[in-house]
């Protein structure tokens, strides 16, 4: 055996380590973020991709990595931590693309389309079709924008702000979780904010017309023009809609922890 082949044989348990290391963070983000997370992905799609990514990122930030300790305790806990952190970034990705299927959600109430619900594999069992097509809208618009890099760059720039091995600290986890729900709900209301104003007016409308003329019936009225009027103003703001998704996921993205990072080791 050369000497070249004998240190690589003794440099094997630490890039194994490392490989481990990498798949746990890489592999719980690829699980949720945009593209790759999304639930008609095939599993076995997601689980290739996240061995591919490792394998790109493992040259580069092998030297960055903790040698394997000695006790099997702390291998538990490192390997936990790096999964841990993983989930959380994906997670924090999947806030931003979650918000237009929660805005269709809003929409879908106020304009009376609530009535048939069907699978929604983001939002719960059940959903409004107009929040499932604005969801895939959204990840469509991922992927033609290039959006879908910043998720990927934050996984391999976290490393510099999140060393590896290292647990979260609980502090700045639950404040940054809690900011990222409030800006999902505000962004979602957002988004939805033309079609709330516009049945607000409807049903002021209405009340009126009933105050007006006991005589009709304004329910057999109100629900045909209802699902007609949102029809017609989604069908002039949904391109707005999305675009102004658009401006407000690429620096929300931009955001995630690590994805304004030029680190390497």
């Amino acid at each position: 055996m050369t000497p070249a082949d004998a240190a690589l044989v003794a440099n094997l348990p630490a890039w194994a380590f490392a490989f481990v290391l990498l798949i746990c963070r890489v592999g719980g983000a690829c699980m949720l973020i945009p593209g790759s997370g999304e639930a008609e992905v095939p599993q076995m799609v997601r689980a290739g991709f996240a061995v591919a990514l490792t394998a790109l990122l493992l040259p580069v930030l092998a030297p960055a990595m903790p040698r394997p300790p000695d006790a099997v305790g702390p291998l538990v806990y490192m390997v936990a931590a790096e999964l841990l952190t993983g989930l959380f970034l994906g997670w924090l990705a999947r806030l931003v693309v979650a918000a237009p299927s929660l805005a269709g959600q809003i929409i879908a109430a106020v304009t009376g389309q609530t009535n048939v619900l069907q699978p929604d594999t983001v939002l719960g069992a059940q959903g409004a079709a107009l929040g499932r097509l604005l969801g895939l809208a959204a990840t469509v618009l991922v992927f033609a924008t290039g959006l879908h890099a910043l998720p990927l760059a934050a996984i391999a720039g976290s490393y510099a702000v999140i060393p590896p091995g290292a647990l979260l600290p609980a502090a700045d986890t639950a404040s940054a979780a809690v900011a990222a729900v409030g800006a999902l709900f505000a962004l979602a209301v957002r988004l939805a904010a033309p079609f709330v104003l516009a049945g607000v007016i409807w049903h002021v409308v209405l009340a009126l017309l009933s105050r007006l003329v006991p005589q009709l019936q304004v329910f057999f009225l109100a629900t045909p023009a209802q699902l007609a009027g949102g029809l017609a103003l989604m069908g002039l703001l949904g391109a707005a809609l999305m675009a102004a998704w658009q401006d407000a996921a690429a620096p929300a993205l931009g955001l995630l922890p690590g994805a304004g990072s030029t680190w390497l080791p």
